[in-house]
């Protein structure tokens, strides 16, 4: 696989997320023994920037990353993340938590799960507006400071909060939704598709994408594959109780029928290209800039395999500008 530059190291251009192994996604398709052999063959395939958090599965997703890294730990980097927890475990409701005390006791949570003596990336899975972000930024940078972690990242958050961070601590990467329908972290109007490019108002994040591209820091856009859905291989029949999709309304019936003129478009380009959907959503997010590195999710050898195979997809001018006139998606994406 093609690589991609992360703070002096070389990785595969496409990464991988973890969280539907654990949490958010079909149940009856989780297998834990299943998720440990894919972890390594994407390893031994060239995967090399894996991303897990301390929320998925109340820990579960991070226990499963170490059992899967025994023995190949240090061909991986290695991204967690902090700033959330669990407010109600029944309901599984999470809550903002920036204390530095919670930062500092997490770390060593995930450590311990994950069985290593370093976090090659640690994440502020979301900013707490109760803490002042100096606050936290300045306890995971001590982190840092005594060699438990080695970068520090932000997730979904605005240029002016990159900025701040950037001037306690460096900010090694962002990682933010993007995908062909959800351009927010660009500064496209509305955060949508179809024409993107403008700016965001005055309550959007701006242009973080560029941002990272002038501060040196890697953009790791989550959901490149909007979720699955452009693929072309969701439906609602497809979608189980219990799958955070099926609350979410770009997966309500009347918006996923809407929906599907952005699919077609992908899959206009992918026939053209010999490349499958997946491959063209996820090489969209790569020609977005060299500092990008998607981290599509999948439980199933066969996406893997695709999704690695975007990395070699080439994109023309032409292509892009067919996909990036897609149609605006309907239904927010939460």
């Amino acid at each position: 696989m093609r690589t991609r530059g992360f703070q002096g190291h070389d990785v595969g251009a496409v990464g991988l997320g973890l969280m539907g192994m654990s949490w958010g996604y079909s149940a009856s398709e989780r297998d834990d023994a299943g998720s440990v052999e894919l972890i390594r063959n994407a390893v031994g395939m060239g995967v090399s920037f894996i991303d897990t958090a301390q929320v998925y599965g109340s820990g579960h997703n991070e226990d499963l990353l170490g059992r899967a890294l025994k023995g190949i730990r240090e061909q991986v980097v290695l991204a967690t993340k902090t700033g959330l927890a669990v407010e109600d475990a029944a309901s599984y409701t999470l809550k903002r938590d920036g204390r530095p005390e919670h930062v500092k006791r997490s770390a060593e949570e995930s450590l311990r799960r994950l069985g290593t003596d370093t976090i090659d990336l640690y994440y502020l899975h979301r900013i707490d507006p109760e803490v002042p972000l100096a606050e936290t930024w300045g306890a995971m940078a001590e982190l840092v400071d005594e060699g438990k972690v080695r970068y520090l990242g932000l997730s979904e958050v605005t240029r002016a909060q990159a900025a701040e961070a950037q001037g306690i601590h460096p900010v090694a990467a962002v990682q933010s939704e993007l995908s062909l329908w959800t351009r927010d972290a660009q500064g496209a109007e509305g955060g949508t598709a179809g024409g993107g490019g403008g700016r965001a108002g005055s309550d959007g994040p701006g242009d973080v994408v560029g941002w990272c591209a002038e501060n040196g820091a890697a953009f790791v856009p989550f959901s490149p594959l909007g979720r699955g859905f452009l693929t072309g291989a969701v439906s609602t029949s497809s979608i189980e109780d219990g799958d955070f999709r099926s609350a979410q309304p770009r997966f309500q019936e009347e918006a996923m029928k809407q929906n599907m003129r952005i699919v077609d478009v992908v899959k206009r380009v992918a026939g053209r290209k010999g490349a499958t959907p997946a491959q063209i959503a996820i090489a969209w997010t790569l020609a977005q800039g060299e500092h990008v590195i998607p981290i599509p999710g999948t439980k199933k050898m066969r996406y893997l395999k695709d999704n690695i195979g975007a990395a070699g997809v080439d994109l023309t001018e032409e292509d892009l500008r067919e996909l990036d006139a897609v149609p605006a998606p309907v239904g927010s994406r939460y």
